[in-house]
């Protein structure tokens, strides 16, 4: 049975998110100077929303994260995590690299579960790593390959969890929007975290998930708004990725001819990519993964850099953007966006 839900009350978002992957060394090391000295630089330009999960480096992420959030006031900055994955001991006891992306070693794997038990039990660990009582988000991440056991099971529990205060608010995150939007249909969930799929390249969600999350009053955080890389430089690369693989040809001319746009009126195509999801009324926040304090800084003033607003119509003209979308205004303000 469908259930219209009122989201609950959650901390502040902002416009932007720390995106704390990196800090689990994606793609290649970050050392503990530099993601501490990252969370800094994003604590005095005014960020107050961090996401992170178990994933991310085999919890390395959430003890850095948590290590440097633990001397700022808990009531002042909202945290993510995100359950689906245990980190367990490997049974081979074997000391080998992550084969997932992240720059670990160690005897640890990850484990799907998304029993009730798996669920409070990522929890309970994740709380740990983080050194927190509470949790203010809980996504269910990347449940693809799982969509009854994530209606039946995963996404109850942490309902459950919500409704003993052990976390504030419930949903999931996904790089796709169709089933983002069955679970926004069908369970009472708070807010989901959209990667990819709504972005100055592609907007699939315009389909399902944003008309609905409108309709439902659930909130929507956009992540991967450079499509993994494809958006992330002004002159697109011939080596660009997309969906974290190599982006085919006809994709990067097509980005190009967008770059080209952004630069006849005087911005990068970077820029626009990171404002563009704010101009949707469902978009409570961006989510950019940042590794170093200089990181911070560039995302800071790409949201804040002021852009032509005949842009956003050249845009449209090009069939880039909806028309509708090229005359709203950004709609979270640069002070408050809330769940």
């Amino acid at each position: 049975m469908s259930v219209v839900h009122s989201p609950g009350s959650v901390k502040s978002l902002g416009p932007l998110g720390f995106g704390a992957a990196q800090l689990g060394n994606l793609g290649r090391e970050t050392t503990n100077e530099d993601a501490r000295a990252a969370v800094d630089a994003a604590w005095d330009e005014g960020i107050r929303y961090f996401d992170t999960a178990p994933h991310y480096g085999l919890g390395l992420s959430e003890c850095r994260l948590g290590a440097a959030l633990a001397d700022r006031p808990r009531d002042q900055f909202v945290l993510s995590t995100k359950v689906g994955r245990l980190v367990v001991d490997d049974p081979a006891g074997v000391v080998r690299p992550d084969d997932e992306g992240f720059v670990v070693s160690g005897v640890r794997r990850r484990r799907w579960d998304l029993s009730r038990d798996g669920i409070r039990r990522s929890i309970e660990e994740s709380l740990t790593r983080l050194s927190l009582d509470t949790v203010d988000i809980a996504y269910l991440h990347d449940p693809d390959a799982l969509r009854t056991q994530a209606l039946d099971e995963a996404l109850p529990a942490l309902i459950e969890l919500r409704e003993e205060g052990v976390v504030r608010a419930v949903g999931a995150g996904m790089n796709q929007s169709a089933m983002l939007a069955e679970f926004v249909r069908e369970l009472p969930i708070d807010v989901v975290m959209l990667a990819g799929r709504f972005t100055l390249f592609e907007q699939t969600a315009l389909d399902d998930l944003l008309p609905l999350a409108l309709q439902r009053g659930t909130s929507v955080v956009a992540a991967g708004v450079y499509n993994s890389g494809l958006l992330s430089r002004a002159v697109v690369p011939d080596d660009a990725s997309y969906d974290y693989g190599p982006a085919p040809r006809l994709i990067i001319e097509r980005v190009r001819e967008i770059a080209a746009i952004c630069a006849r009126y005087g911005a990068d195509l970077p820029t626009v990519a990171a404002q563009f999801p704010l101009r949707h009324p469902a978009i409570s926040s961006v989510v950019i993964g940042m590794r170093t304090a200089s990181h911070v800084r560039s995302n800071i003033q790409r949201l804040h850099t002021a852009i032509d607003p005949e842009l956003w119509s050249a845009l449209a003209d090009a069939d880039v953007i909806p028309v509708d979308l090229a005359t709203q205004p950004i709609a979270p303000s640069t002070e408050e966006a809330s769940l």
